[in-house]
Order: structure tokens, then sequence, then C-alpha cells
């Protein structure tokens, strides 16, 4: 399924949402061969239906059951049927297959057509050998093998695929949240109900009591309690009024409120959290690499074990002895439970992160968590709340009060989403000033804020400017604020200081939590923040962490992140917008954010809630999902691994040899297992 046509249909036409089209959607069939699950599924209806005439006129294992039929030429009638059924059937392994020779790495598919092909031919041979030169003894054909075990690939296939596009299921249940119409409100005032697909960004909509709300929106006016729990995973109400965020599909309480529209379509959030799923689900992790190569020496022993088996069978006794042990040997060879060992944990793992707010940009991450030495982290909306307040304002010149540079602090910040903009703006509306955007305003990140006001071109930065240009300023006072855990900015012009603002951030409840959980897990956090040291040690010192480095700029941080990863993998955990680059970087990109305002395309993981204690369920999650991979592998190759040499007769000293329906009832229960053993992945929640 492409990703365009995924959230078109989970946000323009809510009404399909969630029920799966098995029509719609590709399987990979090995190395980049796609199988539609529509044909999938058609083949093995079709296939199976074959198969009942298949069952009711071929000897199983040449003893004739009550239930089979036989009359003058049944043995021509099953091997036409057989032969529609083999290339019909086998049709997508072979294609497989064909792919994985071409770039010489024979894995799954090439077990499988392995298997049935050599099924089919023997059973060819042995029509041929019975009913043309009528050899005696007659010879025993495989097709009623061959048969249920093209049903059974073909079944295995549609289930892992079916499975695998499923496991977005508790995302895509999100979009069943979603109202068939949203309330807009024109520029009369009118209230006029349209379709949710006609909804624009930029409308303004009414969200009444108990509704859900229709778009990605900005309160205007109204309050209101939401229902997050598609982002948090908790249905505790969150307090919403005029200005904050709302997100499409959550549920409002009691209140009415009307809000702009800032997200429709693939722009909004759960549209996003959908194409997060989908290229999870999409990337072929690094199990499944193993499990490809695994397969690929599987089929290398099993094509010696057959052939040495031929060879020393051939000398003990004779070709119509020798062949059909080898024969059973590729038979039994086909590795279906080793196909669906990894997929299927990965489909259980991608549902429980999105029901948990974990979302897997990059499922490849899974498989770093044991490696990990290191976990940077960044300060301010990961360790803290990200919410300053103004603790102190002060002018250094004789010409303006303290409330002439809050104003002046709050112009030039006007148009910034920064979280220390906010404090200072939020400060100003408290001390009821006017404020008036600054021209020509630029950021520059790691330094400050700059514009012209009045035309005079003033800044708001950081101490680390005044010590790089010598501007003088009070060290002493510099240090008490920071000491009390407070981010300090200098408003200047020119070469001079004309104020500085005394900003204060809360450490986060969960945040010393998540320090002690890494210490647990033998991870050394590390802190890096562009503020100031002793604001930074403050912090790391409330919530248990040894190194912090301080005063960064982003691209210190992305030195940093390449300087521990000499010394081991690294997880870095940021806000994911200025610390896009140190998230490329690492080993485990981690974002803690809304989920809206990130830079998913930077990042591995997505916290959408916020919480550092989510990164303790991501561990567990991880750590969850290998062992669930480890045993489902070892399930599928250990199957093959024990049922090889028994059909090449290593037991045959003592009277035993495995035959091929023995092989396939014990392969099918295997594939049973591994199912199973996939579905009780489960994740305890942390509070």
């Amino acid at each position: 399924m492409q990703m365009d046509e995924h959230s078109q249909m989970a946000m323009n036409d809510h009404s399909q949402m969630g029920h799966h089209d098995m029509t719609m959607g590709d399987m990979d069939m090995g190395n980049g061969h796609m199988m539609h699950m529509g044909n999938l599924k058609r083949k093995f209806w079709v296939s199976l239906v074959l198969t009942i005439p298949i069952l009711l006129l071929s000897p199983i294992m040449g003893k004739q059951l009550p239930f089979q039929l036989t009359f003058p030429g049944s043995d021509w009638v099953i091997a036409v049927i057989g032969t529609i059924l083999f290339f019909y059937g086998g049709a997508p392994f072979f294609s497989g297959a064909y792919g994985e020779l071409a770039s010489k790495k024979p894995a799954m598919m090439t077990l499988i057509t392995m298997g049935i092909g050599v099924a089919y031919i023997y059973s060819i041979y042995s029509l041929i050998a019975n009913d043309i030169f009528h050899v005696t003894p007659t010879v025993t054909n495989f097709f009623w093998e061959l048969a249920t075990l093209i049903d059974i690939m073909l079944l295995g296939h549609w289930v892992e695929m079916n499975a695998v596009m499923n496991a977005g299921s508790a995302v895509d249940a999100l979009g069943k949240l979603l109202p068939q119409t949203a309330h807009v409100v024109g520029d009369d005032g009118k209230t006029t109900d349209v379709n949710l697909a006609d909804l624009k960004t930029g409308q303004t909509v009414e969200v009444r009591a108990g509704e859900q709300i229709p778009a990605d929106a900005t309160i205007l006016n109204g309050s209101s309690a939401v229902n997050e729990s598609l982002v948090t995973g908790e249905a505790a109400a969150v307090k919403k009024t005029k200005d904050d965020q709302v997100i499409g599909g959550s549920v409002n309480g009691d209140g009415t409120f009307t809000a702009k529209v800032t997200g429709t379509g693939d722009s909004g959030y759960l549209a996003q959290v959908m194409t997060l799923i989908q290229n999870a689900q999409d990337a072929k992790s690094a199990s499944e690499n193993l499990a490809d190569r695994v397969a690929g020496y599987l089929f290398y022993a099993a094509l010696i074990v057959g052939i040495v088996a031929f060879v020393v069978w051939l000398g003990l006794t004779n070709l119509t002895t020798a062949l059909p042990v080898a024969v059973a040997v590729f038979v039994i060879a086909c590795p279906h439970a080793l196909g669906l060992a990894v997929p299927l944990v990965v489909a259980r793992s991608t549902s429980l992160a999105a029901q948990n707010g974990l979302l897997l940009r990059n499922r490849d991450v899974l498989e770093q968590v044991g490696h990990l030495k290191y976990a940077l982290m960044d300060k301010t909306g990961t360790l803290t709340q990200g919410h300053f307040t103004v603790n102190h304002v002060q002018s250094l010149t004789d010409q303006a009060s303290d409330h002439d540079i809050l104003q002046l602090m709050a112009n030039l910040e006007s148009g910034s989403s920064h979280p220390l903009a906010t404090g200072i703006l939020t400060a100003a509306k408290d001390a009821d000033l006017t404020v008036k955007a600054a021209k020509d305003a630029k950021q520059t990140t790691g330094v400050g804020q700059f514009g012209t006001i009045d035309g005079t071109t003033y800044g708001l930065v950081a101490v680390n400017y005044l010590d790089k240009h010598n501007l003088d300023y009070d060290h002493d006072q510099f240090k008490s604020l920071a000491a009390e855990g407070n981010s300090i900015s200098f408003l200047v012009t020119d070469d001079q200081v004309l104020g500085l603002v005394a900003e204060g951030d809360q450490v986060k409840p969960t945040a010393g939590k998540l320090i002690k959980a890494l210490k647990r897990h033998g991870i050394t956090p590390v802190m890096l923040t562009g503020d100031n040291r002793e604001t930074a040690d403050k912090v790391a010192h409330a919530v248990g962490i040894d190194d912090v480095q301080a005063r960064l700029l982003p691209e210190d941080k992305e030195k940093l992140v390449q300087e521990y990863q000499q010394r081991g993998k690294v997880l870095f955990i940021g806000d994911g917008v200025n610390d896009a680059p140190s998230l490329a970087r690492a080993d485990i990109g981690m974002a803690i954010g809304s989920g809206t305002d990130v830079a998913i395309e930077a990042a591995d993981v997505i916290l959408v809630a916020s919480k550092p204690a989510d990164v303790i369920q991501f561990l567990a999650l991880a750590r969850a999902t290998n062992r669930k991979m480890t045993e489902n592998l070892w399930w599928g190759a250990g199957y093959n691994l024990i049922a090889i040499p028994l059909a090449a007769g290593i037991l045959a000293p003592i009277g035993f040899i495995l035959n091929p329906m023995v092989g396939a009832i014990v392969m099918s229960l295997s594939t049973v297992i591994v199912a199973i053993n996939a579905l009780t992945l489960h994740l305890e929640k942390i509070d």
C-alpha cells in the first residue's frame, strides 16, 4: 500500500478506516519481488480448492485411506491438477527465489521453492515410472505433500502479510475517532456541517461537548477537558483553553470551543502517526536479514545433506531407496516457521509501541538497545518541563526601566516559539505590556534572537555571546542567579548590555526515574545543554547525572555524539528540532515531543507524550522484542536442524527415518508455536 493512499484513506475517508481491504497491500516475496495481498489471498483459496481432489484421489505416503477414491486414470487426473497447483500456487515463491538467486543470496523463497519443486518433479517421475514403465515396487508420489505444502506456505504468507498490515491497527483505529463531518464557522458566524474530506487548514470549527475533534487545531475561544489517550496512552482529561493545541481524533469533554484548523489530511497528527508506522513496517530489520541468512544456511545444508544422503543410500542400497530419502530431505527443509519468526514479533511490537505512545520510525533500533553504552540527552524539554517563568528582570542602564527592558525583550521574542521566549511573553502579558513585533526578527541557533525596534537593532543573547564579544557584565550576579537554576539572557545593542532576564524551569517528575533506569541497564547518562554551567549542574545534580556538557551549540552536540560513539553505541534524546543533527547522527535518535513539532525525519523513535519515563518503556519493549525474536528464530530454525538429519536417515541404524508427511505436520506445529509466542509479547505499563 502506498503511503499517500493510506493517509488519504485514513484522513479523508475515515468510514473505511481500520477495515483492511485484502486486495490492497504488497509483500516482499524476496529481494524486491512484490506480491499483492489480494493475489496472495486468491492464490490460497484457489490452491485450496485444487487440493481437495488431490486429497481425495492421492494416497498419503502410498497408503490408501477409507475416504480416498481411485479409478482408471486417476493418477493422471492428480498429475494434471497437481501441475496446475504447482505452477499457479507456487508462482510467488518461484519469483522470490529468482530474485534471491539473481542476487546470489538464497534464502527463504529459495528454500520453499526447493521443497515444492523437488516434490513436484519426483511426483511426475513416479507417474512415469508407475503408469508408463510399470516399475516394481511402485514409486510413491508426493502430490499430497506438494499440495498441502503449497497451501501451508500460501496461508502462512497471507497470515504474515495480514499480521504485518494489522500491526498498525492500534493506530488505524484512531482514524475511526474522526467524525464524518465538522462544524465550520463562517465569516458571518453561522455554523455549517461539511464533510471531513472538505475541511481545510485555516478554517474555524466548533467542537461541541462529547464530540470527537475533527482535525488538529488551535483553540480560539472557550475551554474544555480533552481526552488525549491517543497521544499519551492514558485516558486522563487534559485541560484546554485559548491558544492551546488540540489533536484531531481526541475526545472533547463537557465544554464547547471554537478552534482554527492547523492540520488536515496528510498534515494531520494521525496521518503522521500512520506514516511512521507504515515506514517502520516497510523497513527491513537486521533480525529479518539474520532470518534470511539462516534460511540461506539451511538451503545449503539441505542441499548438501540431501546429496550426501542420496550418495550414501545409493551406495548402501539402491536408487529406489536413495531417491526418496533425498527428496524427503529437500521437502522437509521448507522453513515456514522461520519465515514468520521475525515479522510476527515486529507486528506485535509495532502495535504495542503505538498503543504506548512510542512511534518507531526505524524499527532497526530495537536491535541496537542491547549494545547501548551512553544516553546523551538535552536538558530543556527532556529532563525539564520546558515551561520557563520569569523570576527576575533587571535594567542595567539608566535610560530604561525594568518594564522597558521587558517590553523590548517581548517585542524581540513576539514571533518566536522557543520556551524562553514563551516565558518572556507570558511575563509581558501579566504586566499588561503591549507587544509589538520587532522588524527583521531573526533567530540565530545557539546564540539568541535579533531584531530592529524603532530603528535600533537589539539582541537577546546568552552569556557566551557576551564572552565572545568581550562585553562587560556582572559575573557575580550572573553566577548567583544561575546557581538558583535560572537560564540567563541579556538584552544588548551595539556594544552595550542593557538588561537581563532570569527564567526558571522545573525538572520533570519522572526524570530521576529515567536516569536510575538507564544506570541500572548499564547505560551512562550524559546531559548536553546550551545553557550555562551553573544551571546545568543544578539540574544534573537533581536527577543524578554526573557527566554534564554545557554552553553548547547544536553542532557541538553532534560532535559530542561522534566522540561518545568512539566509546560505544549512543542513544540521543532531544526535542527533535534544534537537536536534529544529533538525532540523525546517534545510533538511536529519540525525539521527545508532541509528535507534531518534532523533526520526525531526523529521529528513529518519537515519544509523543513527552515523558522521560517513556524512554524506559522503549528500552523494556526493545528488550522484550529482541527476546521474542531470538526465541522464534530458534523455534523456526530448530525444527529444520532436527528434521533434516532425521529425514536423511541418521537414525536409520535403529530403524527410524522421518517421512515427509510427519515432517510437514511438525513444521505446521512449529509455525503455530511461533505465532503464539509472538502474540504473547507484552509491555508492562510504567507510571
